[in-house]
């Protein structure tokens, strides 16, 4: 459990994504946090940079409206000041600290609560053991896999299980390897990503490769969509891959044909007005459907018989169906309007 929210053993996939205000600022911060759980979001990781933030960062804890997960670099000791302050999780790269002082963070996470505080043990290729260095020149994956296998069997000596493991990578190929060598190797939760994916456009097509492939194989507990960009961003491209796996869904889903010399309208507007209008009507946002807007009067509601609702244009009209069938023809300007009033009148 990390808060209310289970990892792990059948639990549904979690969405999560991370903070980029700067957590002394804690106005700010909560403001953030806020959009993430309204797009979507289940967990919100912040970063604690040093001990002058661990008010605010208590701040946030308290008046979140979701587990925040403390992201801990190098400092032990502020991983246990965001433990005293009631994070629900903590992540922190082991191989940046020592031993030791891992051991007193696991300790304090264990504490005297029922349910410990979690901690993600993440590996990446700068934390690695001397050891494993030269190994990650021939098997980056590989080596990835052996470091975090290493500290969670550390753990185990220390009796504590409520861990997950993350072992991700900027490549897509070490992500894919390093995900099914270790899945093979343990049940952990995992928590996957594709880390420093890029900006907002070439990021969402790695993520969407790297975690989609992971988790069309069953691989993965946690996601997290790291782009650079607005962190609302990486909520919605995550739930969208979760959706477009059938893994889980929130919010309408518009599919829509491409353009073609047959199309008599203009398609593209269309599509992006009935997505725009229903993600900004606050009685549909929430709505697990389907609508589908189509570009051929003819072949269009059979091309989406499956589409719980939608229109399919011509030049100057089209029909709006409902589950395949044809409810009515109308001009076009009218479509997009009815299509809304009729999702809104079955309730959905």
């Amino acid at each position: 459990m990390v808060g209310c929210v289970p990892v792990g053993g059948g639990a549904p996939v979690a969405v999560q994504s991370m903070t980029c205000t700067r957590t002394g600022d804690a106005a700010a911060t909560l403001a953030q946090v806020r959009a993430l759980v309204a797009a979507g979001c289940e967990l919100v990781r912040v970063s604690l940079p040093t001990a002058e933030e661990a008010p605010a960062f208590a701040r946030l804890v308290r008046e979140a409206p979701a587990p925040i997960i403390a992201d801990i670099h190098y400092d032990w000791r502020l991983a246990l000041a965001a433990i005293d302050a009631g994070a629900a999780g903590i992540r922190i790269n082991p191989g940046t600290m020592a031993e030791k002082h891992v051991r007193e963070i696991v300790r304090a996470a264990a504490g005297p609560a029922e349910v410990p505080v979690a901690i993600r043990i993440g590996v990446n290729a700068g934390s690695l053991p001397r050891d494993l260095r030269e190994r990650a020149e021939r098997e980056p994956a590989a080596a990835l896999v052996e470091a975090a296998l290493r500290w969670a069997a550390r753990f185990d000596e220390w009796d504590f299980s409520a861990y997950k493991l993350s072992v991700k990578s900027s490549s897509v190929p070490v992500t894919l390897e390093a995900y099914r060598l270790l899945a093979a190797r343990t049940d952990a939760p995992l928590h996957v990503g594709v880390t420093e994916a890029g900006t907002v456009w070439s990021g969402t097509i790695k993520s969407a490769v790297g975690i989609g492939a992971l988790l069309a194989e069953g691989i993965g507990d946690t996601v997290r969509v790291s782009l650079t960009g607005d962190p609302v961003e990486e909520v919605r491209v995550a739930w969208k891959i979760l959706a477009a796996l059938d893994l889980r869904r929130r919010g309408p889903e518009v599919i829509s044909c491409p353009t073609c010399g047959r199309t008599e309208v203009d398609i593209v507007g269309l599509a992006e007005e009935v997505e725009r209008r229903l993600a900004g009507d606050a009685a549909l946002a929430g709505s697990v459907i389907t609508v589908a807007v189509m570009g051929c009067r003819v072949n269009g509601p059979e091309e989406a018989r499956h589409a719980d609702y939608g229109i399919a244009a011509g030049a100057g009209e089209g029909v709006l169906f409902d589950h395949g069938e044809r409810v009515e023809a109308l001009p076009e300007g009218q479509l997009v309007d009815a299509l809304l009033a009729r999702i809104r009148a079955a309730g959905a």
